[in-house]
């Protein structure tokens, strides 16, 4: 797993259910919201060393899954990169497949903030959207 034991998370993330649309070819497995973009250009700053966000899965949660963010150090060997206005995400092997399509957006309320995921692949999430199953 791409997780450092002393690093903490770079932030925390929520699953949206979206009705499946039809899958259009993009350049990008990934495309971000402008809040998201400033958002990252933000975390991404606060670390001296990233040179970007890295997006995983990893099993958790009454429904299968979960995305986990953290500080990317460099580009793994079979990450797939995303570059948009001045950011970088690099997605894990491993969660590829399931963020195909996706958007990532990032919402601010009165009780949270965090980064939403509206994912047109996942087939299901638990009540309280940290995981999801494909």
């Amino acid at each position: 797993m791409f997780l450092s034991p002393c690093l903490r998370s770079a932030a925390t993330a929520s699953v949206r259910a979206v009705k499946r649309r039809k899958m259009l070819p993009t350049k990008a497995a990934l495309t971000l919201t402008p809040n998201a973009i400033e958002r990252v250009k933000v975390i991404v700053s606060e670390k001296p060393n990233a040179i970007g966000l890295k997006i995983g899965v990893r099993q958790r949660g009454c429904n299968g899954m979960s995305y986990v963010l953290d500080y990317a150090m460099e580009k793994a060997k079979f990450d797939e990169e995303v570059a948009q206005d001045g950011v970088k995400i690099f997605i894990d092997k491993k969660a590829q497949l399931t963020l195909l399509g996706t958007e990532m957006d990032y919402q601010e309320t009165k009780l949270a903030s965090e980064f939403v995921f509206n994912n047109p692949n996942i087939t299901g999430t638990c009540g309280c959207g940290e995981s999801f199953s494909v």
